[in-house]
C-alpha cells in the first residue's frame, strides 16, 4: 500500500500554472488525485494538465480570476456537480515591493483581492462540498506571516490574514471533519524570483541570485518540490491528526536568523 496516496480524491488548486502550484499538481496527480487546476493564465494551466496527462493522471485546467466571487463560485460548481472535492489548495498569490509610503491605494486593493478574498471566495465555494464528508483545505502563507521583512507592507498584511484565516477555518470547520492547515515559505526559486531579478537588477543575476540565496540560513532557495512535498503530506490521511498548524518551511529564516 503506497503511503501519502491520494487515490479516488478530487483536488483543486489555484495557481498550478507556474512555480510552487504547478509542482503541487504534478505531485498530487502522481499520487493519484484528479486535479482541477485555477489559474488566470490558462495556457499555463493547460500545460500543466498536458504533463499530468502525459504520465496517464487526469487534470483539468480552468481560466479563473479567484478575485471573482461570481467566477469562483460557476467554476467549483461545474466541478461539484460532476462529483466532489476533497482538497483545495489556496496557492495563487501576487507580491508587491515597497514600504507602507510606497504602496498606492490602488496597490492594496489589488493585494487585497488575491491574496486574501481571492482565498476567502475559494473556501467559501468549496466547503458545501467538503463539509459533505470533510476534507483538507491547505492555506500558502509565508514566513512573511509571521516576522517582519524588509519593504514588504502589502505582502506581508495580505500574508498574515492567510495565517489567521487558517486558524479560523480550522476552529469553526473540525466538527465537519475539516482539517485546515498552512505552510510558510521562505523563498523559493521560481519563475517569479528569475524575473523579479531580471527586472531589477539587470546584468547582476547572478551576484543577486546569489544573495537572495543566502538569506536562509541553510545557504540556498527552497525548490518547489520541497513545498509540494509538504503539501502532499499534510494533505493525505496519514496527517489526519493534524489541523490549525503553520509549517514554516524556509531554510531556517524564521527561527535562525539573528541567532
Amino acid at each position: 500500500m503506497t503511503k501519502f496516496s491520494l487515490k479516488n480524491k478530487v483536488a483543486l488548486v489555484t495557481g498550478g500554472g507556474s512555480g510552487i502550484g504547478k509542482a503541487i499538481s504534478l505531485t498530487f496527480a502522481k499520487q493519484g488525485a484528479k486535479v482541477h487546476i485555477l489559474d488566470f493564465n490558462l495556457e499555463a494551466a493547460q500545460e500543466t494538465v498536458a504533463e499530468i496527462e502525459a504520465f496517464g493522471e487526469a487534470a483539468e485546467a480552468h481560466k479563473c480570476d479567484i478575485a471573482n466571487q461570481t467566477n469562483v463560485n460557476s467554476i467549483v460548481a461545474s466541478i461539484t456537480n460532476n462529483g466532489s472535492i476533497d482538497i483545495l489548495i489556496n496557492n495563487a498569490g501576487i507580491a508587491h515591493i515597497g514600504n507602507i509610503e510606497a504602496v498606492e491605494e490602488a496597490d492594496l486593493d489589488r493585494l487585497y483581492n488575491v491574496n486574501i478574498k481571492g482565498v476567502y471566495n475559494c473556501i467559501k465555494a468549496c466547503l458545501p462540498a467538503l463539509k459533505t464528508k470533510g476534507g483538507v483545505i491547505l492555506n500558502l502563507a509565508s514566513i512573511a506571516s509571521s516576522v517582519g521583512i524588509n519593504n514588504r507592507f502589502a505582502y506581508s498584511m495580505t500574508k498574515g490574514a492567510v495565517l489567521t484565516i487558517t486558524y479560523s477555518i480550522a476552529k469553526d470547520y473540525i466538527a465537519d471533519g475539516i482539517r485546515c492547515n498552512c505552510i510558510s515559505p521562505g523563498r523559493v526559486h521560481t519563475p517569479f524570483v528569475d524575473g523579479f531579478i531580471k527586472q531589477n537588477y539587470p546584468g547582476q543575476e547572478e551576484e543577486m541570485f546569489e544573495k537572495l540565496s543566502k538569506t536562509q540560513p541553510i545557504g540556498r532557495m527552497g525548490k518547489p518540490q520541497e513545498m509540494a512535498d509538504l503539501a502532499l503530506y499534510l494533505c493525505s490521511d496519514e496527517a489526519g491528526f493534524i489541523t490549525g498548524s503553520n509549517y514554516a518551511i524556509d531554510g531556517g529564516f524564521v527561527t535562525l536568523n539573528g541567532n
